[in-house]
């Protein structure tokens, strides 16, 4: 999942980012509403984590302006306001679920994960294709009953593959849904991830590169 962490305080931000990263999402970050909105205009979000009382841009806009565009992303605000008719006041802007602050890091986790897979294509929590079996709740991959231990993006990238079901994946959609804005993309990463994937799925040979065009599995 591609996501956006719009928060002001900076060390919270970071630490949202990089527990997600965790998670194998792919995490921007925007320390005011400017920077969010920006954001929002050039990258296609599966969710945006957004505090409501942002610099510049204020995420009551923010939030606002998403809804009414008809995106698919969805929104997680944040706030340190916590009386009912505040959350429903945020709620009624168009987010589609409230947190308040302070808040358990594993309940955000599993509210960003649940919006994700609201925001993309219905697909089976199982996915199997070529023996490989991905556990995505889990986060657990094997291949004809063994167990891959894949670091953070090599699964990342295995998901990717898997949900396009045989479809042709560009290098550059790669990078858009398994990285965040800051990787070059000139970089060799890809092919270097790719590479390690084949070596740990092993034989038969299941992910395929078109020259030129992508991967498909």
């Amino acid at each position: 999942m591609r996501i956006l962490v719009a928060e002001d305080e900076r060390m919270l931000a970071d630490l949202v980012a990089e527990g997600l990263r965790k998670q194998a999402m792919a995490v921007d970050v925007a320390y005011d509403g400017t920077s969010a909105s920006q954001r929002l205009a050039v990258h296609d979000y599966d969710v945006l984590v957004l505090d409501r009382d942002l610099p510049g841009v204020h995420g009551d806009v923010i939030c606002r302006d998403l809804a009414q565009s008809g995106a698919r992303t969805r929104i997680l605000m944040l706030t340190a306001a916590t009386s009912v008719p505040e959350r429903v006041a945020g709620l009624g802007l168009g987010a589609d679920d409230y947190l308040p602050k302070p808040f358990d890091y594993s309940e955000l986790v599993a509210r960003v994960q649940a919006l994700g897979r609201r925001s993309q294509a219905p697909v089976p929590p199982i996915l199997q294709r070529a023996g490989i079996v991905l556990d995505t709740p889990r986060r657990q991959a094997t291949r004809d009953g063994r167990h891959l231990p894949l670091s953070v993006k090599e699964y990342a990238v295995l998901e990717v593959l898997m949900r396009a079901n045989g479809a042709l994946v560009s290098a550059e959609t790669l990078l858009e849904l398994a990285w965040d804005e800051n990787v070059d993309p000139f970089t060799t990463v890809v092919r270097v991830i790719i590479s390690r994937l084949r070596s740990k799925l092993g034989n038969p040979p299941c992910i395929h590169t078109v020259p030129g065009v992508g991967y498909h599995l």
